[in-house]
């Protein structure tokens, strides 16, 4: 057979094809054997094999997530009848008043309490929260994050479809959250001894809210073309679900109008172990079904590795400051500053104005929480330990930060960095130094937020110089736990995560450790139960001066081992 003729033409069918007349055609190519509409895919290929390798890399995600939800759910169905007993007049107080709604939920059956009712209303909805948060997650690093880092395109060059990965990370979302579903309603009956109708409509809530966020991380995964943007819009959208709810549940008991415009107030509508209403998880479901129709008609309208809304082009040329490691390390934690610290802000000032509703319930409040805050003055004690806990969320942002350098450094980007004359250890310094900058202007604002809330509801002035000291008097602890981590990725980046466990530890210790009987050892281990508790306590400068001494010194070690070990170690 001539070479040229059948030969190239079996291999390009779209060749001209001589005949033996001597005339030529088209062979037409054979049709695709999935069907179509129009141009776009219908069909998805592909799909179990990225569910199963989804699994397997969230193989520890997944059951920590179902593990954490039940393990709350275990807390409160133990810890509740044990700080309250048969008296549940103090918690309802709380719970009921119009700030307590507000953080809580629209207070279905609080008129008549028991101790489901109690926690349903009362800690309800940071189940929900925790689901939303897992799937925004789940979600965007499944899509958004794959892109970005070239993984999907090399999963495409397959036998993959276009759908598939966007397909599959929304299954595993839904196995996630029906892992996450049952371990809250088996801690609350198995252990709880609660009604399993209703704990089954609570954790079907929780489910059911994290299949709506994860609907809205899909669509925002297709929006932004970085993950921490996907990730902050869908969290965006969380936060004003917040909102919305807290206005209007805050507004009157059982909730108003206001309440029916958030996913999160119908997930608290459906009033578990009081009205035991399904209907409202409807309205999660369809919110689901629509933002991922959204989702899929978003990504079938943009190219691979881009985004539905092109990102603009930045000034021909960048501003000086930008030309040295503290500012490019600077504008590269800008978004997150402004972020964390509005965000905390605004749940310092809430705290502060719960400050009214303590005062109203001094009188009525258990043993476990008079010696949680101090007998001598609740108030004071009960704004010492909301400082105490915000400053484990400064904490977060701090381990995050060190995080995204490990990011920057797996990605290839800081590559690029180190490639000019800029040292590891000035590129390190320099994203401590703006770090704990931010740490302590956070603090500041955070204080001064709580204090302003205190004062607003109490009249004392004097709330908003003592909160924002007290506030900064918790940044030594954060800087203990930000040089851990330091420590740990200069080290061994692989361990890195096991900063999240200080950050864990000192939460449990902080709040639950009377709880659970600790002993006095097991409180010292946690660096923020060395700092004075103020307003309760007074100011001591010993455990500030060893515990900023200790951060300098861990960060120092940090630093050389950094300099030291592999670039870019697995």
């Amino acid at each position: 057979m001539p070479r040229g003729v059948a030969g190239d033409t079996m291999l390009d069918p779209s060749r001209p094809r001589r005949g033996t007349d001597g005339t030529t055609s088209l062979r037409r190519r054979a049709p695709d054997h999935h069907p179509r509409q129009g141009h776009r895919e219908v069909r998805v290929v592909g799909v179990g094999t990225l569910i199963r390798l989804m699994l397997r890399v969230d193989r520890v995600r997944i059951p920590a997530w179902a593990a954490g939800s039940g393990a709350f759910a275990l807390y409160v169905s133990i810890a509740v009848p044990a700080a309250y007993g048969d008296d549940l007049d103090a918690a309802t107080d709380l719970f009921a008043s119009p700030v307590g709604r507000m953080l809580t939920g629209p207070g279905h059956g609080l008129a008549e309490p028991t101790t489901e009712r109690l926690i349903a209303g009362g800690y309800g909805l940071y189940f929900l929260l925790l689901s939303a948060l897992m799937s925004i997650l789940l979600v965007v690093r499944h899509t958004r994050a794959e892109e970005q880092s070239g993984r999907a395109e090399l999963l495409r060059a397959g036998i993959v479809s276009r759908h598939a990965g966007l397909v599959a990370a929304l299954v595993v979302a839904v196995v996630a959250n029906l892992a996450v579903g049952l371990a809250v309603v088996a801690a609350l009956v198995a252990v709880g001894g609660f009604a399993l109708h209703g704990s089954a409509l609570l954790a079907a809530a929780v489910a059911a809210v994290g299949l709506a966020f994860a609907g809205v991380a899909a669509t925002t995964a297709q929006v932004s073309q970085h993950p921490r943007a996907a990730s902050g819009l869908a969290g965006g959208v969380l936060a004003a679900a917040f909102i919305v709810r807290g206005g209007g549940d805050m507004a009157a008991e059982g909730g108003t109008l206001l309440s029916w415009l958030s996913p999160l107030g119908w997930a608290q509508q459906t009033a578990p172990y009081v009205l035991d209403r399904w209907w409202p998880l409807l309205l999660l479901v369809a919110v689901a079904s629509g933002t991922t129709g959204v989702a899929f008609l978003l990504s079938a309208r943009r190219d691979v590795g881009g985004s539905f809304v092109a990102e603009r082009p930045g000034p021909a040329r960048a501003r000086p400051h930008l030309g040295t490691i503290w500012g490019l390390t600077m504008r590269l934690q800008r978004a997150g500053i402004i972020g964390w610290t509005a965000s905390l802000a605004v749940s310092g000032f809430v705290y502060g104005l719960f400050t009214d509703a303590m005062l109203d319930a001094t009188d009525d409040l258990p043993d476990v929480l008079e010696d949680l805050f101090g007998r001598e003055d609740l108030v004071a004690g009960y704004l010492g330990v909301m400082a105490l806990l915000q400053a484990i969320m400064v904490a977060v942002y701090a381990v995050l930060a060190i995080q995204s350098l490990r990011t920057e450094e797996t990605s290839g980007r800081g590559d690029a960095v180190l490639a000019l004359p800029v040292s590891r250890r000035a590129s390190l310094t320099a994203a401590l130094a703006v770090t704990t900058a931010a740490a302590v202007l956070m603090s500041a604002v955070l204080g001064a937020a709580n204090g302003v809330g205190a004062a607003l509801t109490t009249g004392e002035a004097h709330y908003v110089w003592d909160l924002t000291l007290a506030q900064l008097n918790m940044v030594p602890p954060v800087l203990v736990v930000l040089s851990v981590a330091t420590l740990l990725f200069g080290a061994s980046p692989r361990l890195l995560g096991a900063a999240w466990a200080i950050v864990g530890y000192a939460f449990l210790a902080g709040t639950f450790g009377g709880l659970l009987d600790l002993p006095q050892v097991a409180y010292d281990l946690s660096p923020f139960e060395h700092s004075a508790l103020m307003p309760l306590e007074p100011f001591t400068a010993v455990p500030t001066v060893v515990l900023t001494g200790l951060a300098l010194a861990l960060a120092a070690v940090g630093v050389a081992r950094f300099q030291q070990r592999e670039y870019n170690l697995v």
